[in-house]
């Protein structure tokens, strides 16, 4: 769609709706901005953006005469895409994209897009070093922090961008269309938006949806969904697997990253090598790796990077050791399944800070994945309560209630002996006492390094 002269409301005054208004004012468009909140600054929206452009902003109703003038609807990923105003521009015959779905219409070379419940930032942050270290000009952008659309009008056709997607992101993709994508794990997430896996699913399945088959996806071959989902879909599957040595594909053999094609079978690299810890990030290694040998980087480069690779911030991040015990940040840890992978990587008796926002998980398996390490379960958040009850309906009464993060951080210090671990994983988002998982992962730091 040539944009110059369309009227676009943005459905969103945050960041993402912020980049998305800028970028449409820069490629001649004329943005306007709604948020359902009635609430809102619209002075402090105002100085957020550029400010070089006319821009009208609405919060809580929107005026039907606008609506009725306008050409698209952009929303920010944290809109539901079943509100009822949503669901009148559809009825009103107007296209709705998301940022994503802008950011790749306004922005030129290819893309290489990672999704899934886990594991995306790690393998995002991953395969970003090894496109770097490769290429001149490479992006990397989506939920690892940089809106794609803060980004577009920079890419050259011969840039390569990054991105990480969310499954609200892919809700409202048309034409986006990745050379090489991957889904690394479909668990139960985000319930609250999608309200049926089945939906979820389907979702996350869509970033394949405009893909040829001279473009790749990359797969978990131990998640039974994707597995079978590899046997349908156009683009050439690629199957990773941590527990199995796979005909074709990529696959950990012992301690060996093994890539096998055509029968030839390639040594990556060895896991001892890497400076990231656990299965998991093995499995993500093995994600990146595929995803650029896909798309064309050497396999002496990609070994190079991988080995020069450190952890992501906020997951599974070691914070300190104080009087012999050691502290780690898995503030990124928001939904039970990335909480196992956090406990699993653990070596020490461990303390466990859980709880937050209820995204409507089960905790039971997590609970269940907890395998005599964990010594106290100091829970905060709206889901303490729930949380506890399924924890003791398990046989696991080792729990303690607190009020916030930093009371949480003091119990957990003035309790553990040294040789244990203090480990902030919390099965939860971060909202209610929280902007992000990052501001929770930072404030942790702060509470820990002032003990």
């Amino acid at each position: 769609m040539d944009l110059k002269g369309k009227k676009v409301l943005v459905f969103g005054s945050g960041k993402s709706g912020i980049g998305a208004s800028d970028l449409l004012a820069r490629v001649g468009a004329c943005p306007v901005i709604y948020d359902g909140n009635a609430e809102i600054d619209k002075e402090a929206v105002l100085h957020k953006t550029t400010g070089d452009y006319p821009l009208e902003i609405y919060a809580g109703d929107l005026p039907k005469d606008v609506q009725d003038s306008l050409d698209l609807v952009v929303l920010s990923p944290g809109v539901p895409t079943d509100l009822p105003i949503v669901k009148s521009f559809y009825a009103q015959g107007l296209p709705v994209w998301g940022e994503v779905e802008l950011a790749y219409q306004t922005g030129r070379g290819e893309v290489l897009a990672i999704t899934g419940t886990n594991g995306k930032t790690t393998t995002t942050a991953l395969l970003g070093k090894i496109m770097s270290d490769a290429r001149e000009s490479v992006f990397v952008v989506g939920n690892i922090g940089t809106p794609y659309t803060s980004k577009a009008l920079e890419m050259k056709e011969t840039s390569t961008t990054v991105a990480e997607i969310s499954s609200f992101q892919l809700e409202t993709i048309e034409k986006f269309a990745p050379k090489v994508s991957a889904i690394l794990n479909i668990t139960e997430d985000h319930l609250n938006r999608h309200h049926t896996m089945e939906e979820y699913i389907r979702v996350k399945e869509l970033i394949v949806k405009n893909q040829g088959p001279e473009d790749a996806c990359v797969l978990n071959y131990e998640d039974e969904v994707l597995r079978e989902f590899g046997k349908h879909i156009v683009p050439k599957t690629i199957y990773f697997s941590s527990v199995r040595k796979l005909d074709e594909g990529i696959y950990l053999d012992g301690d060996m990253i093994v890539l096998k094609l055509n029968g030839e079978e390639i040594p990556v690299v060895k896991t001892t090598d890497l400076k990231i810890l656990g299965q998991h990030n093995h499995e993500n290694a093995m994600a990146a790796i595929a995803m650029a040998y896909f798309a064309g980087v050497p396999m002496e480069s990609i070994r190079k990077s991988v080995c020069e690779f450190t952890a992501v911030e906020h997951r599974i991040e070691y914070v300190t050791e104080k009087n012999g015990v050691v502290y780690y940040n898995d503030s990124k840890g928001t939904n039970p399944d990335a909480a196992i992978k956090g406990i699993q990587a653990m070596i020490r008796p461990t303390w466990l800070i859980g709880g937050g926002y209820d995204k409507g998980s089960s905790y039971d398996e997590w609970i269940q994945a907890f395998d005599g390490k964990v010594r106290c379960l100091v829970l905060i958040g709206q889901t303490k309560e729930k949380i506890k009850e399924a924890a003791e309906r398990l046989g696991f009464h080792d729990i303690v209630l607190c009020e916030n993060l930093e009371e949480a951080v003091k119990f957990c210090a003035a309790k553990a002996q040294p040789g244990e671990a203090v480990l902030l994983s919390p099965a939860c988002a971060s909202w209610g006492q929280f902007d992000n998982y990052e501001q929770r992962g930072d404030m942790f730091k702060e509470y820990v390094k002032s003990l």
